[in-house]
């Protein structure tokens, strides 16, 4: 759905310095401060839009791969499954990077790689997201700062250092799968595996789902645009990370074998990328290559 229907767009005419209304000094003139007011307005709204997704469905990087992960009927992750904890950490890095709260330090004159430079914080504002939060606070006490590859590590528990156990983020995957539930796109069931009881949460609104799986697939299909720096950075970092987290499959599963091909050697084109000269170009966010490099070196 187009993110203007039903709405109406209000033209303003523009209005020569000196016409009627006083010029600068009329009735709409705007103030520096208005002017800036907008802008931030402006900005928020973009940082809000989604692909045209409702308010009520809106997913965060996260909730998407772990949807993509889900078995619909089931309800969990495939057991086999070891990647997605790392992926979802990942994921929790980058919505902080487009979220504008943190970045990746500078790369100076010796000019460091994207693995060595630190991932060092922007803004410590809070999210509103609880497990975006938890990950922000504990960027914002650790001094000196760290890479990304070791913030994945400690945000995951996979380190041999104890001194940053503490960084854990525990039951990621359930406290996602609850986010969905209160989303209404999962809901909450118990299932008995001989020896245990298990908390399940199957699929209660497969439209969301299906258009997830759409939007990626359309994403290196029919509007593949074959330049990274020209994808939207949300899709560029999902197709990456649901990758990472071995559940790129799932989206590709319904399509025809020419199509399956096809997206398959895209997706290979952007993970054999130069993920330095990428983050080197104008207007690239480094967070995203810097998380990419750290799960593809």
């Amino acid at each position: 759905m187009n993110r203007t229907d039903g709405l109406v767009r209000r033209a303003v005419k523009p209005r020569e310095n000196g016409a009627e209304g006083g010029g600068a000094g009329g009735l709409n003139a705007n103030t520096p401060d208005d002017n800036q007011d907008m802008n931030d307005s402006n900005k928020d709204q973009e940082d809000n839009i989604d692909d045209g997704d409702s308010k009520e469905t809106r997913l965060t990087l996260m909730e998407e791969v772990l949807l993509l992960g889900l078995k619909d009927k089931e309800g969990y992750t495939s057991f086999w499954n070891d990647c997605i904890s790392s992926g979802l950490r990942g994921c929790i890095l980058i919505e902080l990077g487009l979220r504008g709260r943190v970045m990746i330090e500078k790369s100076g004159m010796r000019r460091r790689g994207l693995c060595t430079r630190k991932l060092i914080l922007k803004s410590d504002q809070q999210t509103g997201d609880v497990l975006l939060d938890e990950a922000l606070k504990h960027i914002k006490e650790t001094d000196p700062p760290e890479t990304v590859q070791s913030w994945i590590e400690y945000l995951s528990g996979e380190t041999w250092n104890p001194l940053k156990l503490r960084f854990q983020l525990k039951n990621v995957r359930e406290r996602l799968a609850k986010n969905l539930v209160e989303k209404g796109v999962l809901t909450t069931e118990k299932q008995n595996f001989l020896l245990f009881d298990m908390t399940t949460h199957p699929l209660s609104d497969n439209v969301v789902k299906c258009r997830l799986v759409k939007k990626i697939q359309d994403s290196v299909l029919s509007k593949w645009v074959n330049d990274a720096q020209r994808m939207d950075k949300r899709m560029l970092a999902l197709i990456f990370l649901a990758h990472a987290s071995d559940v790129i499959e799932n989206a590709f599963a319904p399509l025809n074998d020419d199509d399956y091909e096809v997206a398959m050697k895209r997706v290979r084109e952007l993970l054999d990328l130069d993920f330095e000269t990428e983050a080197a170009k104008p207007n690239a966010n480094e967070i995203l290559w810097a998380v990419f490099m750290a799960f593809t070196k």
